[in-house]
């Protein structure tokens, strides 16, 4: 018998009866972890049950997801202030392994997992690279950077549950990453995406693109766009993928982009996704964009209810081309705490990184947000790399490329902005997270 279509695209699916379970199915499950989900932390955090509590809210008021609006929200700041094992919902005796992210007052911020949580943490992340085209033949040269970071443990979690070669790198040493890609034959690599855009502009000046035998990337830990992928893929030849987590969610493998590249798909089995307006909490419509706001559903180890990313995304609950009926988010706008207010107007570093991908010849998309305030004014500086002729031509032809890059960000922004044009490798390039933006005001 002749086989059919959607039996073809669910061979690629690692899970078909998850990722492409009809809404009414998941919801049922959704409710039953949630509502399992809220009587466990009651019992077992106090954190939550003191909030509950001080709103009224009873684990027996909680009947399914519908009600998830009832319970109270979690915080970066509630994850400090419960430094190390506040959180925990279990005796520290069953947590298996801890992760960490840096904080502004020194202080980690610690997310903690049982065994359970860690194999469905890998479980995820295969979810991710089968997205990708991987398997268990594939190689996966993960130079994300191990230890409290959750980058390149959890690209290596990923790659055991696929069954696939992990080559664990960690960051550093350019050099040496694309000769042990070439040596190793690695057919997947996964780091930041500034940092996959400097491996393939360091690739290309070495000569060894064509020797490598790359087919994806996956990239996430920061915001990028659309322009800074097709710029990737077009000197690697690969496809680039979107992959998206948070350390105290689970770390990468929350959602992934499939080959269509039309939003990230969330796991909601196991993370269940709002999309808030940030002034009233009230649930945006697919495609209005928002604050990102996740519950863990299953996690053991310190699960979180209703937890604030400052992430900005829209949401979409249409089933996608590739078969999944799993929503998508679509690539993030930026962070309510990485926007800055210049002058009244909302500016996003991404907004820069499009406008800039935008003009094409001579303008590379490496670039630093400077904001100053100058007799009382916000005044905006983006440092931008151009190509080196630029410096020996000409002086006009150097001024006429800063009035261009000054009208195209003015455009992109809303707002006037003083270019400065820095010569190729100036701007200082990063191994993990790019820091695109310096703000001198003291507000």
């Amino acid at each position: 018998m002749a086989r059919t279509a959607i039996e073809d695209w669910k061979e690629k699916i690692r899970d078909p009866k998850i990722e492409c379970m009809g809404r009414d199915e998941m919801s049922a499950l959704q409710s039953e972890r949630l509502v399992k989900q809220v009587k466990n932390v009651y019992e077992n955090v106090e954190f939550y049950r003191k909030k509950m509590d001080d709103m009224g809210v009873e684990p027996g008021d909680i009947k399914g997801i519908e009600d998830i609006h009832k319970l109270p929200f979690t915080t970066k700041e509630d994850l400090r202030d419960n430094y190390p094992f506040g959180l925990l919902a279990v005796p520290t005796e069953k947590i298996a392994r801890v992760q960490g992210t840096s904080g502004t007052t020194g202080k980690l911020t610690l997310a903690s997992y049982t065994q359970k949580d860690v194999d469905v943490w890998g479980e995820c992340v295969a979810r991710g690279l089968t997205m990708a085209g991987l398997n268990s033949s594939d190689r996966i040269h993960v130079c994300y950077g191990y230890g409290l970071f959750t980058g390149g443990m959890g690209l290596d979690l990923g790659a055991q549950a696929l069954g696939a070669m992990a080559i664990p790198m960690s960051s550093g040493n350019t050099k040496r990453q694309l000769m042990c890609m070439e040596d190793f034959g690695a057919t997947a690599f996964a780091c930041t995406p500034s940092y996959a855009l400097y491996l393939a502009e360091a690739a290309q000046e070495a000569g060894v693109v064509d020797r490598l035998q790359l087919k994806a990337g996956i990239n996430g830990a920061e915001p990028w766009t659309d322009e800074m992928r097709k710029k990737i893929e077009s000197i690697l030849k690969v496809n680039s993928f979107d992959i998206y987590g948070l350390c105290e969610i689970t770390g990468p493998g929350v959602a992934m982009d499939c080959i269509h590249h039309k939003g990230l798909h969330v796991y909601e089995d196991y993370f269940y996704p709002e999309v808030l307006n940030p002034a009233d909490q009230s649930v945006c419509a697919d495609g209005e964009t928002g604050e990102l706001v996740f519950t863990t559903l299953a996690k053991e180890g310190m699960p979180l209810i209703r937890y604030r990313t400052k992430d900005l995304t829209s949401i979409e609950h249409s089933i996608c081309e590739c078969g999944r009926s799993l929503p998508r988010i679509q690539k993030f706008t930026g962070r309510t705490d990485d926007m800055k207010v210049i002058r009244g107007v909302n500016v996003f570093p991404t907004q820069v990184e499009t406008a800039l991908l935008s003009i094409g010849g001579g303008v590379a998309p490496h670039y630093m947000l400077i904001v100053d305030r100058e007799n009382n004014l916000d005044v905006l500086t983006v440092m931008v790399e151009v190509d080196e002729k630029y410096f020996s031509d000409e002086i006009r032809k150097l001024d006429a490329l800063k009035n261009k890059v000054g009208a195209v960000l003015k455009q992109a922004l809303g707002v006037s902005v003083r270019v400065k044009l820095v010569e190729p490798k100036t701007i200082q390039r990063s191994e993990g997270k790019a820091k695109r933006v310096i703000d001198n005001r003291e507000l």
